[in-house]
This record gives structure tokens, sequence and C-alpha cells, in this order.
């Protein structure tokens, strides 16, 4: 009976203010254009958004409309949006099937070893201890879908990171900086190949 409840209990949790796919697709005409009518993208800077998690996408599209995450482009495109569109949004691109994507095979074994053990001299842990080793994220704990992401975007990111360029109040955002600071720029290029070969 107590597992009962708490599977339950997770479920509804998930499904908290859950979106409605079907007003989401309608509403994603203004998105096609940069992420693709199904949220895979083919510009490689413009990240896919097709099975990202519901509530990581919604977040993220408020923390681009308050400007705690900045991106001239995105605040434009989602002042106008109200939470429920942005739920919708999130909804519709979470049902949406990603693309696989390949990694460089010259790149494939120091990606690996740094997504699958970290780095121990720097005591930077596995990236898989977070986001799945397939790279699935972990929804309950806001850690993205990373499997098959563009390369050119999660470096791009990871650079971010290393930047110290992190919201205000995004813990997730922290440790990624505390990670990625060690990083170098050939670990992050190396790790972003391994990551857009994950499905």
């Amino acid at each position: 009976m107590k597992k009962a409840i708490v599977i339950m209990s997770l479920f509804f949790a998930l499904n908290v203010n859950a979106g409605d796919a079907e007003a989401g697709k309608t509403k994603s005409a203004m998105c096609a254009s940069c992420h693709g009518a199904d949220g895979n993208s083919t510009n490689p800077v413009w990240p896919k958004l097709a099975g990202q998690h519901e509530q990581y996408i919604a977040r993220e599209l408020s923390l681009f409309k308050s400007g705690q995450r900045k991106a001239t482009v995105m605040g434009g495109m989602v002042a106008g949006l109200n939470d429920a569109d942005m739920q919708d949004l999130a909804a519709y691109f979470s049902s949406q099937k990603s693309n696989i994507g390949s990694a460089n095979a010259d790149l494939m074994e120091a990606g690996k070893a740094i997504y699958q053990g970290g780095v121990k001299k720097l005591k930077i842990p596995a990236c898989m201890a977070c986001h799945g080793i397939t790279g699935k994220g972990n929804p309950l704990s806001g850690y993205p879908v990373l499997a098959g992401q563009h390369s050119a975007y999660t470096e791009q990111r990871l650079m971010a990171f290393k930047a110290g360029e992190i919201t205000a109040d995004d813990d997730n955002g922290k440790i990624m900086a505390d990670v990625a600071k060690y990083l170098s720029d050939a670990e992050i290029k190396a790790l972003a190949s391994y990551i857009q070969g994950l499905y």
C-alpha cells in the first residue's frame, strides 16, 4: 500500500501543471524556424527540444521571459507567452522524438572517459551521475536530457558554464559551473561530441 502511495505521489508530482501537447503544437509555429517543427533543429547552435523533459523546457522558457537567462532572440520570442503557453509548448516538444546524432570518432574515447568516469584528479564527477549513462537526465531533479544534443550547442553551454554564466537561483547551473570551470576547451569539445552520439 505504501509503495502504491509513493508511486502515485511521484506520478502527480511529474504531472503537476502539465501542459496540453495539442495546444502546444499549434503554438509551436513560432518556434519552428529555429528549433524545427518537431523540435529537431537543423542549425547545430540551436538546441534540439524534442524529447526534453517537460518541466525543464517550461522552466527555461520562464527564465528567458524573466530575463534571468540571457538570450536576445529568446527574450523577444517568449515575451508574449503566459504560463499556460509555456507549459503547452513544453508538453508538445517533450512528446516529440529526438533525432539520433553521432560522435566524432577521434574524440569518442576522451569524451566517454569524462562522461562515464569524470576527472578524478580534479574531483570532477562523472556526467552520468546526474544525466544517466544514456544521457536521459532526471526530470525529478531537473537534470535535462543530453542524449543526441548538437555538439556545437552543448559545447557552447559548457563554455558558458565555465565562464560562470548562470542564473541566480539555478542550483543545477551552479553545479555545472563548478564542474565546467575545471575542464579544458579540448575536454569540453570531446565531451560535447560524445553526448551528441548518445541515444
